[in-house]
């Protein structure tokens, strides 16, 4: 072979080598990203799991305010929750006045936190907004997961509240709306009572085999 040829071989060698260096190398960049990527979703997984998993109702509070910011963020969550056709028929009323927080304790007996705690947040079915016929009702459903979406990101952020019904009972619901001049429109169907953490309860455990059946309900 002479001097020429021997010049091609090794060229064309060398090429070969390149090329399968930069597949490996390329390889590798894209092993490594998508074991970033899976690594990044499994920790988002047991970041809400955890979340869910260890939120609980909370009834004594810091005499700390609640940041603007995190009321906003709370507010944002509750209204991505799903809602039937879209109609959002929800309205949040924000209470942080200390004479209207003991007002809404007199009105609700199982309320009576709000006099130590240093925000609400009434969640309120509006009737301009819902479904129309038979599927009225369903602003209660859609007002429950803005609910508890609100309750989620409250203690994601490291504050504790609390669910406390109105709806249906009517004597709760019309001293609420007293309290707070609720327009004829609005229906409260809770209050969060919501503030820093002054305990610490252990979540429950709820989760039971005996209430689950798959494909049918045998007896």
């Amino acid at each position: 072979m002479n001097l020429q040829n021997k010049s091609i071989v090794l060229n064309i060698v060398l090429a070969v080598v390149v090329v399968v260096l930069g597949v490996r190398l390329v390889s590798g960049e894209t092993s490594t990203e998508n074991t970033a990527s899976e690594l990044k979703a499994v920790n988002a997984e047991q970041a809400v799991l955890d979340n869910i998993a260890t939120r609980t109702s909370i009834r004594n509070y810091e005499a700390r305010k609640v940041e603007k910011e995190k009321i906003e963020k709370m507010l944002r969550a509750a209204m991505a929750a799903p809602t039937a056709m879209n109609k959002q028929p929800w309205h949040f009323v924000v209470v942080d006045k200390r004479d209207v927080l003991d007002a809404l304790a007199e009105v609700n007996p199982y309320a009576k936190m709000l006099k130590k705690a240093p925000l609400a947040i009434v969640v309120c079915g509006d009737t301009d907004k819902m479904i129309e016929g038979g599927g009225r009702d369903f602003w209660i459903q859609d007002a429950s997961a803005a609910t508890e979406n609100l309750l989620l990101a409250a203690h994601a952020m490291g504050l504790g509240a609390v669910w406390t019904g109105a709806y249906p009972s009517e004597e709760r619901c019309k001293g609420i709306s007293v309290a707070l001049s609720l327009s004829d429109n609005l229906i409260p169907l809770n209050m969060i009572v919501i503030g820093y953490p002054a305990e610490n309860p252990q979540p429950k455990e709820k989760f039971k085999e005996e209430n689950i059946s798959y494909n049918v309900c045998e007896d």
